[in-house]
């Protein structure tokens, strides 16, 4: 593997609930006279996922709680945005300044249970993570093959923070057909050395790759990742999730 080409998938319309993905990103590719080759991996923002799958809020159908109106007292953020969060969280792992970090049902602890309001038309509007990530990109792979005739491993990318470190990245919430690690463990290293711990999450590695040309305000929500030796799988992005008792800090 010495070459890597990540290109972004262009004229996407805006997507409603009830869309088929598949046939729009087809489309899209081809218009844009991209051609899917086994090898070849799609990696799709989860943004416009719930937007097809309606995993849509309106703010003026959600009745804030006591908890979520004393947790947005003196912060920029509507209760009842509070209240989706919340909702949508398992656990609470920390809450500061406004700031509310949570553990979702599929066990990403990240902020705000993943509850989103950019990149979704109306000020009053929320986007939730789809219910079960794996089976969305599964789906979506499943309608790239009937429609381009090739299976193409797909993963479903959301944007998260990280402790310890400014920025955000993109990361791997939901996979198809894809081993989302790579386990080097018991190989020898460049000198001879037995690696003994690493194991690689490719699948975020690849997610990260592809918002830089998918990024936040381009509206290119889907990459296509040419040239990148996978190994194929059906274990799904849920093998990111570390288990509770491996968890140093929780």
């Amino acid at each position: 593997m010495t070459e890597v080409r990540v290109v972004g998938i262009r004229g996407i319309p805006e997507v409603n609930s009830g869309d088929n993905l598949a046939e729009l990103i087809v489309r899209a590719a081809r218009a844009q006279d991209l051609i899917f080759e086994r090898g070849d991996i799609l990696v799709v923002t989860q943004k416009i996922v719930s937007k097809a799958e309606g995993r849509i809020v309106r703010l003026e159908d959600i009745q804030p709680s006591e908890v979520a109106l004393r947790l947005s007292q003196g912060y920029h953020r509507d209760p009842r945005h509070t209240e989706v969060i919340l909702q949508e969280s398992v656990r609470i792992v920390r809450m500061d300044r406004g700031s509310i970090i949570s553990e979702t049902r599929h066990g990403f602890n990240c902020a705000n249970a993943g509850v989103d309001a950019s990149n979704i038309p109306g000020a009053s509007t929320l986007a939730l993570l789809p219910l079960d990530p794996d089976a969305s990109a599964q789906s979506i792979r499943s309608g790239i093959e009937d429609q381009f005739g090739e299976d193409i491993p797909v993963i479903i990318s959301d944007t998260f923070g990280r402790p310890w470190r400014e920025g955000a990245v993109n990361v791997a919430i939901g996979a198809a057909g894809i081993n989302p690690l790579r386990d080097y463990r018991d190989q020898e290293d460049a000198y001879g050395q037995m690696m003994r711990t690493t194991v690689i999450a490719v699948a975020d590695e690849l997610a990260g790759a592809a918002e830089l040309v998918t990024g936040k305000v381009d509206g290119v929500p889907v990459a296509l990742i040419k040239g990148y030796s996978y190994e194929g799988s059906n274990t799904g992005a849920k093998a990111l999730v570390r288990p509770a008792d491996r968890d140093m800090f929780r």
